[in-house]
């Protein structure tokens, strides 16, 4: 008795064609998958800055509102720079910067008596975050730096040297919790150096650009949210006070020294804070103090957060290389030895010459059937896309040592004037400068210092 076949040439020819439709569909995808991973295809409109306040979902816990200064959703009426007037400012940022590795953070102030603490340059400062302080609270607005480790507000008496500001300056003499600290304290005494006025603690923040801070040493209630207060915040009470802060109430600082906001509170929500820097300046982001939100990050990879030995308020991490539409760009293995430096007030990433001569090209090649237009301010590399709809931007991938971030498409091309975008990068002037990651670069993302395990995580599409 024979068995039935059941695997006639029709089925047989019917089964070859079912799995060639799957390899072919499965090789679609990868293709697919690969090409996402070199190019962003992404509306042109959607990276050109709008008019209009893009609002995203209300903030909780221990988190804030990140807004940029100059855009249209700052809470500031003054102060607003255009583009232009930013970068040049930056451009001292950077300078300043580079100058605080090579010398260390020891600057001596030119005009007073008082030894600065600080040789930060503010720059453009670019993002803000509303706080109140005092008893009653008063609501301030002030600049995000986590390059600056003093916090600080405008407070009466001025005496002639406050500049204008959005909300009323902050009196401390209407608090019924301000208290000065004591020269005698352990606070006063870390400072690089104390100067005192009787028994009451002065301190004296200079910035790289000669914006400066000057005032009393003080403790007041700060309050982040309805749910997170803060009673015993140490803060610079500035009474003399000039710069570039046009409509901001001071500075929150979020560097690394012990005066700065992590240091103070980390006994009681942890030694971390995290924020979300949105694409567009048109949309919002937050900032979040400590770990008590227990927000979970699975997507979030982490670099080891590195310090420098001539100073111990800037991050660090260690960048090994630069990825280009799915090219890494070759480099000397001690290219980045310094480490590099990851700063929120710095607007453009800057690097070494030979990277970014190396990444330009790349970036070129991958641009080709775009028309190259005139530079624009310290960019070499731009494009006319008014006539485009839809831009394939090549994808850029920064490798952290145990962290690859790839970087939204508007952290590659930067919208400037008349439908000009440009590469978001520029080069180091000196060749031993140390390279910056900057706020360009950390769009779109959570960037999170975890200082307690001394490392730093990025968590991509976390904000608008």
């Amino acid at each position: 008795m024979s068995v039935p076949d059941n695997h006639s040439p029709a089925m047989a020819t019917s089964s070859s064609l079912f799995h060639l439709i799957l390899f072919l569909v499965f090789f679609s995808f990868c293709l697919a998958t690969k090409d996402r991973d070199i190019y962003h295809e992404i509306d042109v409109a959607k990276l050109l800055p709008t008019g209009n306040c893009s609002q995203t979902k209300a903030v909780a816990g221990n988190s804030l509102k990140v807004t940029h200064r100059h855009g249209p959703c700052s809470p500031l009426s003054v102060g607003k720079l255009s583009l232009s007037q930013r970068l040049t400012l930056e451009s001292r940022r950077v300078s300043a910067l580079q100058m605080q590795v090579k010398v260390g953070a020891s600057f001596e102030a030119l005009d007073f008596a008082i030894p600065a603490v600080s040789g930060d340059a503010i720059g453009s400062a670019d993002y803000v975050v509303t706080v109140s302080i005092g008893t009653p609270k008063k609501a301030q607005t002030v600049i995000l730096d986590t390059g600056s480790s003093v916090s600080w507000f405008q407070c009466q008496p001025c005496l002639g040297y406050c500049y204008k500001q959005r909300q009323p300056i902050f009196n401390p003499s209407a608090s019924s919790s301000y208290r000065n600290v004591s020269c005698e304290t352990k606070t006063c005494r870390s400072l690089s150096a104390k100067a005192c006025s009787g028994e009451t603690c002065l301190y004296f923040v200079r910035y790289g650009d000669n914006s400066l801070t000057v005032g009393f040493l003080g403790t007041e209630v700060l309050t982040i949210t309805p749910s997170f207060v803060f009673k015993s915040f140490i803060f610079g009470c500035g009474e003399r006070n000039q710069g570039l802060f046009s409509g901001v109430a001071g500075l929150l600082g979020l560097g690394r020294g012990p005066v700065s906001l992590v240091s103070q509170v980390a006994r009681r929500v942890g030694s971390v804070f995290s924020y979300c820097l949105p694409g567009q300046e048109s949309s919002l982001g937050h900032l979040t103090i400590g770990n008590s939100n227990k927000v979970t990050l699975p997507k979030a990879v982490y670099t080891p957060m590195l310090t420098h030995s001539q100073e111990t308020s800037l991050y660090y991490v260690n960048l090994t290389g630069i990825s280009v539409a799915g090219h890494l760009i070759p480099m000397s293995p001690t290219t980045f030895k310094s480490g590099t430096i990851i700063d929120s007030g710095t607007v453009i990433t800057r690097l070494p010459h030979p990277v970014y001569i190396a990444l330009r090209r790349v970036f070129r090649n991958a641009m080709l059937k775009f028309t190259l237009a005139d530079p624009v301010e310290l960019f070499d590399t731009c494009y006319d896309l008014s006539k485009v709809k839809r831009v394939s931007c090549p994808a850029v991938v920064l490798h952290y040592e145990g962290a690859n971030v790839s970087l939204d498409a508007s952290g590659v091309l930067l919208a400037m004037k008349d439908s000009q975008f440009c590469l978001a990068f520029a080069a180091n002037k000196d060749p031993n400068d140390v390279a910056i990651i900057g706020n360009v670069q950390q769009r779109g993302m959570e960037v999170i210092y975890d200082l307690g395990a001394k490392r730093v995580g990025f968590a991509p599409g976390r904000c608008g």
